[in-house]
């Protein structure tokens, strides 16, 4: 089985959100399994100057965007035994940022879409399956299924399109990209490319893909509904059992409190003596009272309302009133970082925030805190939770997408679960949930441990998602051979 997965970014090349953790390590775990995963991601300007000089160049062709007949290369280097290809164009992917500069961000991955394309006839690769990655990608899928008929190789690939986030889609103006791209005017209907007046990279992948995949089974079930449908929440009804869910995983060589590079003090389920330390190391970092008795609850997130945080602005002081400490690590909107900074004034010694990424100081608040909350208004999957269980720190979530799959609320009863859920979207049903963890916390000591325990044991590892995957690539590419086979029979 050979596979092309295609992604705009990837660990530990490039990274600006769960996406690059994926693609980073899927591959590899496909790898182990049997089969031939290969990724391939812009060669970014940003890219550590250590993995530039391990690139070789294997490729070197014209690629026609629009009026213009541009230079690009392919570079490669191996690594955990994955081969990476990374398509070369200074002009293209030189630019200080990677997302978010308007029409040249839709120029930006047209280009990659395209070089993408004409890579396969100019390497000793040709995948039975392309695995493609959000909106950055989608526009491939419509290359082939419609400018590249004539290749009868291009033809037989069958094509995975995988949902990171539907909130986000690159829409652009039609005729400035098409200008670029040179798609038939037809195309620019409700039935293909068109969205409400834009070009839709994301629809490009969702109408053309012989599959969709979603990074939940949960959030399968919901991007078709119009809650959570984005307004395409129609397309993906009617692509009906085309669309599916396989719940995300995490490294869990990278993510493993036993032997984390980023910590001091190590730990395990059957020895917890090191996050005790790690607890009291984090808040001498983040300039709390030393306090060990009290629960730390963590936060670690993009500042979006996505994410819930207009949520905890609604009853950050009823959090604060009982006797918690809060850790808040991200970046994002401006009216979340001024709420943070403005929580850290208000509530010395309680409240400690960091604004910005740091990759040391996440595995270390996982380490040293005692809760996780996690109430996103959406969540395609989710790592985080994944990674706070593997840390013993429990998970307090909002039932949707990734986090109704992968958290087990906890059930006095029967002493089951790995955390705690609340349902609806609404501040005070959070809080409740909130008070009612720390509660047990505080009164059921040896409860809490096996609930610890419990989440530190499961296993998010890629392991089964892998296998679910390949059963996905070998069922496409099997369909694909037959189909190969009906089309010459009759033409005998």
């Amino acid at each position: 089985m050979k596979v092309l997965y295609v992604a705009s970014e990837c660990v530990p090349f490039i990274k600006t959100g769960g996406l690059a953790d994926v693609a980073g390590s899927l591959p590899v775990e496909l790898n182990r399994q049997g089969a031939d995963v290969r990724v391939v991601l812009p060669k970014y300007r940003h890219i550590d100057a250590y993995w530039r000089a391990r690139m070789e160049r294997v490729a070197e062709y014209a690629v026609l965007f629009g009026s213009r007949s541009m230079y690009c290369a392919i570079e490669t280097l191996t690594d955990q035994g994955v081969t990476y290809y990374f398509v070369d164009n200074e002009e293209m992917f030189g630019a200080d940022a990677i997302y978010g500069d308007g029409l040249q961000e839709g120029y930006r991955f047209a280009f990659f879409c395209r070089a993408v394309a004409e890579m396969c006839r100019h390497i000793d690769f040709y995948p039975d399956v392309l695995h493609l990655n959000d909106w950055q990608t989608g526009l491939l899928a419509a290359m082939l299924r419609t400018q590249y008929l004539e290749d009868a190789r291009l033809g037989r690939m069958r094509i995975v399109f995988s949902i990171h986030n539907l909130r986000y889609q690159g829409l652009f103006d039609w005729r400035a990209m098409n200008a670029k791209l040179g798609f038939d005017e037809r195309l620019f209907t409700p039935d293909y490319l068109e969205f409400y007046g834009a070009l839709s990279c994301m629809k490009a992948g969702l109408v053309f893909a012989d599959h969709i995949n979603t990074v939940s089974p949960t959030y399968a079930a919901e991007i078709r509904t119009a809650y959570y449908g984005e307004r395409l929440d129609g397309l993906l009804r009617a692509r009906g059992e085309a669309v599916s869910g396989i719940l995300n995983g995490i490294d869990r060589t990278v993510y493993d409190p036993a032997t984390d590079r980023f910590l001091e003090y190590h730990y395990g389920p059957d020895d917890m003596a090191g996050k005790a330390m790690q607890k009291t190391l984090l808040q001498r970092e983040m300039r709390l009272f030393e306090r060990p008795e009290v629960p730390v609850i963590a936060m670690i997130s993009r500042l979006t309302p996505q994410k819930g945080l207009d949520l905890v602005e609604r009853v950050l002081s009823d959090i604060l009133r009982m006797d918690v400490q809060l850790v808040l690590l991200g970046d994002g909107d401006r009216r979340f970082v001024d709420l943070l900074n403005w929580a850290a004034w208000r509530y010395p010694g309680q409240v400690g925030t960091y604004i910005g990424l740091n990759e040391g100081l996440a595995h270390r608040v996982y380490a040293g805190s005692d809760l996780f909350l996690m109430p996103s208004q959406f969540e395609p999957c989710g790592l985080s939770q994944m990674i706070a269980l593997r840390y013993g720190c429990v998970p307090v979530v909002r039932e949707t997408g990734g986090l109704k799959d992968s958290v087990l609320p906890y059930n006095k009863y029967t002493d089951e679960g790995t955390g705690f859920s609340f349902a609806n979207y609404n501040a005070h049903e959070m809080l409740f949930v909130l008070e009612r963890a720390v509660q047990y916390y505080y009164e059921d000591r040896p409860m809490w441990q096996r609930l610890v325990r419990r989440g530190m044991e499961a296993d998010f590892g890629w392991a089964a998602s892998a296998k679910q995957y390949l059963a996905l690539y070998t069922l496409l590419s099997g369909d694909a051979k037959k189909r190969g086979k009906k089309n010459r029979s009759s033409v005998e």
